[in-house]
């Protein structure tokens, strides 16, 4: 690896820039091929995987990493299978490349298509999590878009071994392999070098913690599309059924409270509140949950009184904060100002209720009666996703291989002029 890190990460934004018309041009056969091969490959050396994350997770034992942490971390047998089965998932999906998104014939008897093209070359900007890896490498080779990945030093070993099973596939197929690329330097510099690379690289998605979101952001000088926190709210509406309120809080709370579409904080109407506190108070009890609230919270369960700043944190741990409210106006106005406009969702059994807060809360999913834990790619059908955006251009919520997309204008004639 060279050491100067300039020029490590420009010549290889220059080598991924010009094979990505490879990929580009690329047929749906040839790229669900490699994918298919992809998949095979990260089964054949899942061991070598796994071994090499042995590692990773000794380093988040030795520097104090949380358990949330850690596990975002950890890849077994069963997340391994779970990568080669989403990259599957992937080759299954229709190619949005050279989709015709709308076609008319104008005053000059021109044939005008709006057609999907890929955006070109995408950097991936990531924490923790290694099997973005694989999900990344995947929606862009189906999107035809090549690709440079930079992930966090805690899994640097887990995503080199990922990656190198990746590459291997493409002896598979006649695309050029460079289309894909994984810096493998942990210097913090690679990533304000790629931020530079206007031209080469065409757009940032960050993946990761607010710091890192915000330093992006603030530094590049090439489009971005954002994925903040993910402070995400449940709403018990005054006519919730407790018992179903008290198990999608659970789900949404306790399955994975490392993820960005775990719920934070829970809000709960003052005429269900006796109710439903004192319930849901015990299930996280059982789980180590630590409970925060607020004064009127704190009248009817016994909790950790929650500061201002705990209504805008997202903890990403087994912490939650509860408030009591007085009303669904308040519950819409209060997530639209302390959320994060990512995942909310009311539990409830008025239908209008449901219908207002899916119509006012101003968030990229919002749900009536379910866990907000389902807002994530594979699950909403899309194979995998690259991020959760919570912008509004040009992508928002999960972003699967249509958001990798943009569109060109393909105009037909038969020698016309203008006049």
């Amino acid at each position: 690896m060279q050491t100067d890190v300039v020029s490590y990460v420009r010549d290889m934004a220059q080598r991924v820039k010009r094979a990505s018309y490879s990929i580009g041009k690329a047929s749906s056969r040839e790229k669900d091929r490699l994918l298919r091969a992809m998949a095979k490959a990260l089964r054949e050396r899942m061991q070598e995987i796994i071994s090499a994350n042995r590692k990773d997770m000794q380093w988040a034992e030795e520097n104090g990493l949380s358990q949330a942490m850690k596990d975002r971390l950890l890849l077994n047998e069963r997340r391994i299978e779970a990568m080669a089965v989403s990259l599957e998932e992937i080759a299954n999906l229709k190619d949005p490349v050279g989709e015709v998104i709308s076609a008319w014939r104008n005053k000059d008897d021109l044939w005008i298509h709006k057609v999907r093209v890929p955006i070109g070359v995408i950097g991936i900007i990531y924490e923790s999590r290694p099997n973005v890896t694989s999900d990344c490498i995947g929606l862009c080779v189906k999107s035809g878009n090549g690709a440079i990945l930079r992930g966090g030093k805690e899994a640097i070993n887990s995503n080199m071994a990922i990656y190198s099973a990746l590459k291997s596939a493409f002896k598979e197929v006649d695309i050029d392999p460079d289309c894909i690329a994984l810096i493998e330097t942990t210097d913090r510099s690679a990533v304000g070098e790629m931020l530079k690379q206007v031209g080469l690289i065409d757009l940032i998605i960050p993946r990761g913690g607010e710091g890192l979101i915000r330093f992006v952001t603030e530094n590049s000088l090439i489009p971005v599309i954002k994925h903040y926190k993910g402070v995400c709210h449940e709403y018990v509406d005054r006519s919730a059924d407790v018992e179903m309120a008290v198990r999608i809080c659970e789900n949404a709370k306790v399955q994975r409270p490392g993820v960005c579409n775990a719920i934070e904080k829970i809000l709960v109407h003052e005429d269900v509140a006796p109710t439903f506190l004192p319930k849901m108070a015990e299930v996280y009890k059982k789980h180590g949950v630590e409970v925060r609230g607020c004064e009127r919270t704190r009248q009817i369960i016994d909790c950790k009184p929650a500061s201002e700043e705990d209504w805008y944190e997202e903890y990403l741990d087994l912490i939650i904060a509860i408030k009591v409210v007085s009303s669904l106006d308040e519950a819409i106005d209060w997530i639209n100002e302390h959320g994060s406009h990512h995942s909310d969702g009311i539990i409830t059994s008025d239908y209008e209720s449901g219908l207002r807060f899916v119509r006012e809360v101003d968030s990229a999913a919002v749900y009536v009666n379910a866990s907000t834990r389902f807002t994530d790619g594979g699950v909403f059908g899309l194979g995998a996703e690259i991020g959760i955006s919570t912008d509004r251009l040009h992508a928002r919520g999960p972003m699967g291989v249509e958001e990798l997309t943009t569109y060109k204008y393909v105009v037909f004639g038969e020698g016309q002029i203008r006049q």
